[in-house]
């Protein structure tokens, strides 16, 4: 069957549209990355568009030797990496029950999960939460108040729904009990979804700012994110360099500190996607079958 005129227009003004929204959040990255590998003269001189200019590392060197962006760096991994197993751990305890016919007051609590995505106790009533619970500077006030998110929970229980009712009674059949089957059965065949909502997670605690900045004191641990925008903020970001030399002002700019900063959170992430991309799609198309 051929394409009419109509869906060739609509299909190709769909690709045009796509291709410069893909473009707007490529190239500027592409033109940090060529600012933080440039040389102080053509950054100065406006020279630099998306290939460096005067190709130099020294950005990168200073950076992480008179900076905390390595400490940074090691207290956002621990961050995301125990954040992302703990929110996958409650959130399959709390999809599991949920996604069972036979559970008492099913609806009842699916109720109560859904209505806290559209009313919440307030910013204020959280703190004093936090703080009543003794978790101020500590990590457990990132990690406690997003432990499970709604929206990644009915994504995870609908594909729990949808796994077939036989394989539930063959595993009964063989005496096998409720952990027995989450076990064996649901998280095996859920490996694509979990991937998905844990790239979900990682990514939010990697970019974790707002709550760093509200529950946590210490600057030793603040995460990259926080410290990122810092720098950016900064107008003095040189002279916070602790090993900078007079030769390295003349051949440093603020701009290629801060772009070496950007990139080096964002690279992270940008290495592991690819790896979880086809876990990703699966996982968050058959989840959303039905609902």
């Amino acid at each position: 069957m051929r394409d009419s005129l109509a869906d060739k227009i609509l299909i190709n003004v769909n690709s045009i549209l796509l291709i410069l929204f893909a473009a707007s959040c490529i190239l500027p990255l592409i033109h940090l990355f060529a600012l933080s590998f440039s040389e102080q003269s053509a950054i100065f001189s406006g020279k630099v568009g998306l290939w460096p200019v005067g190709f130099t590392s020294q950005a990168y060197d200073k950076l992480l030797d008179g900076t905390r962006i390595i400490s940074a760096l090691k207290n956002s991994i621990v961050i995301t990496l125990v954040g992302v197993i703990l929110n996958l751990i409650f959130t399959i305890i709390c999809a599991y029950p949920l996604s069972r016919g036979y559970m008492y007051g099913r609806r009842f609590f699916t109720l109560a999960i859904v209505f806290t995505m559209l009313f919440s106790g307030g910013l204020i009533p959280g703190y004093l939460l936090v703080k009543s619970l003794g978790l101020i500077d500590t990590y457990g006030a990132i990690w406690l108040p997003g432990l499970v998110s709604v929206y990644n929970m009915l994504v995870m229980r609908t594909f729990f729904t949808n796994i077939p009712e036989e394989l539930v009674e063959s595993a009964r059949m063989d005496g096998g009990g409720e952990w027995t089957i989450l076990w064996r059965i649901f998280l095996p065949l859920s490996i694509p979804v979990i991937v998905a909502l844990g790239l979900f997670y990682g990514v939010g605690h990697w970019n974790s700012f707002f709550n760093m900045l509200i529950f946590i004191n210490s600057a030793d641990k603040q995460n990259l994110a926080v410290m990122v925008q810092q720098m950016i903020q900064s107008q003095s970001i040189l002279q916070e360099i602790g090993n900078l030399s007079p030769e390295d002002f003349k051949s440093i700019t603020p701009e290629s500190i801060k772009s070496a900063g950007i990139i080096v959170m964002i690279i992270p992430m940008l290495i592991v996607y690819p790896f979880l991309q086809k876990y990703f799609i699966k996982g968050m198309l058959i989840g959303a079958i039905k609902g």
